[in-house]
């Protein structure tokens, strides 16, 4: 037994379960006993939500690391919450399938953290986020009981839909036990493209590939500091089919950027970049705003707050990284701050990088869109920036679901949004 923290707020007991039966007393003890209980997985995005209020037990999954059902034929698995990403791509492989989920950090994510936060990487693009792959989950309560949801075939969608409940959560509904999720072929090719364009080319390159029907596995972003982006697409699938997309990607890109080049290590060059702006920095945060507004999310929105982030930066440092997935409307900024001059100073840099955080929160909700804060290490950012913003108008639902699901405010509580 150990202890350990969760953003700051230290653990009264931890606990590392092997079987799910294990992890089931331990629920059924913190409930005779009224104490609060937090999950931890692979730590991999431990800095999103808020603090808890409490920890008294905090459930470490890892342990429960078993594939428990994998069918081929099928195209599904079941495992259980503790397998890692990279893992479970490891045990699919052999028979030519995967999980199209690509988030950072696979060798340390675990699937019922992902489904926590409803991970995505680049592959968003065309196979979508957890909740788009998740088929069935089965659940620990607040009480110690075991629930059901989904089934074990896609086509199932009969009953309440527990699975996507449980996406997106933060444990602050259940302890997620189990998961079963739908598989893809693993690509025979991934071929990629290489182009350097403006913010409105970018809108524009998105508008007219969905007209002709292009069909980009990944269209990724990364800002310069010239203000442009270098856009990188990677078209996946038989050889054949790949070549032949990336082929009209190259010929519709001309029109846009002369210089426009394939690229056979793009997907490296994607996770890399990727990794950079969404697991780096002092201060992240995650964009969303309607894909036709991608040129003014730029300029009025990502622009001032990389500004920002140049303004405060240490000598030498990198001030900012951006990623984007244009066909989405999503942008990840993650920054950092100046921390080698005085206290003063380091507190006033760090305002205005709250300001910036706040007025691009304003720009995006104006639009349609938000801004969540995913990772904050700076005390003078962490108390003048919320991690959500304003509140949607679903909220009354999500209170009514916690205390359906959680009635005595016992699991995570305080991390989700609106504190819940």
């Amino acid at each position: 037994m150990t202890t350990a923290t969760i953003r700051g707020i230290a653990a009264t007991t931890t606990h590392a379960p092997s079987t799910l039966d294990e992890a089931q007393a331990l629920l059924v003890a913190a409930a005779a006993a009224q104490q609060t209980v937090a999950f931890v997985g692979g730590s991999t995005e431990l800095g999103f939500g808020y603090a808890p209020t409490r920890v008294d037990v905090l459930i470490d999954t890892t342990k429960l690391d078993r594939v428990i059902e994998y069918q081929p034929a099928d195209m599904v698995v079941e495992v259980e919450a503790g397998v890692t990403l990279a893992a479970l791509q490891a045990h699919l492989a052999p028979h030519g399938q995967r999980l199209a989920l690509d988030a950072p950090d696979p060798k340390r994510a675990t699937i019922g953290g992902l489904v926590s936060t409803n991970a995505f990487g680049p592959l968003r693009a065309r196979f979508g986020s957890m909740r788009d792959l998740i088929v069935g989950v089965s659940f620990i309560r607040a009480d110690g009981a075991r629930v059901r949801g989904g089934g074990k075939v896609v086509k199932n969608v009969a009953g309440f839909d527990l699975p996507k409940l449980a996406v997106g959560s933060l444990g602050s509904l259940a302890m997620i036990a189990t998961v079963t999720l739908r598989l893809h072929p693993l690509a025979q090719a991934a071929l990629g493209v290489d182009a350097t364009l403006s913010a409105d080319d970018i809108a524009k390159v998105v508008r007219e590939s969905f007209r002709v029907q292009l069909e980009p596995a990944m269209l990724v972003a990364s800002r310069q500091d010239s203000g442009d982006y270098r856009l990188t697409a990677v078209f996946e699938g038989f050889d054949s089919g790949a070549r032949e997309q990336r082929e009209r990607f190259l010929e519709l890109g001309r029109t846009f950027d002369a210089s426009i080049r394939a690229n056979d290590d793009a997907v490296a060059h994607v996770a890399a970049r990727d990794y950079g702006a969404r697991c780096a920095g002092d201060v992240r945060v995650r964009i969303a705003m309607p894909p036709a507004e991608f040129a003014r999310a730029e300029r009025d929105v990502v622009g001032p707050l990389v500004r920002a982030f140049a303004d405060v930066v240490n000598d030498g440092a990198e001030p900012s990284q951006t990623i984007a997935y244009p066909s989405l409307g999503i942008v990840f900024v993650a920054g950092t701050l100046r921390h080698d001059a005085s206290a003063d100073r380091a507190n006033i840099a760090s305002g205005r990088v709250a300001d910036a955080i706040v007025a691009a929160r304003r720009a995006a909700e104006v639009r349609g869109g938000n801004l969540v804060v995913t990772h904050c290490d700076d005390a003078v950012v962490s108390e003048r920036v919320d991690v959500y913003g304003t509140l949607p108008p679903s909220f009354a639902l999500m209170r009514g679901l916690k205390d359906r699901f959680d009635p005595e405010h016992r699991l995570n509580p305080g991390r989700f949004l609106g504190k819940l």
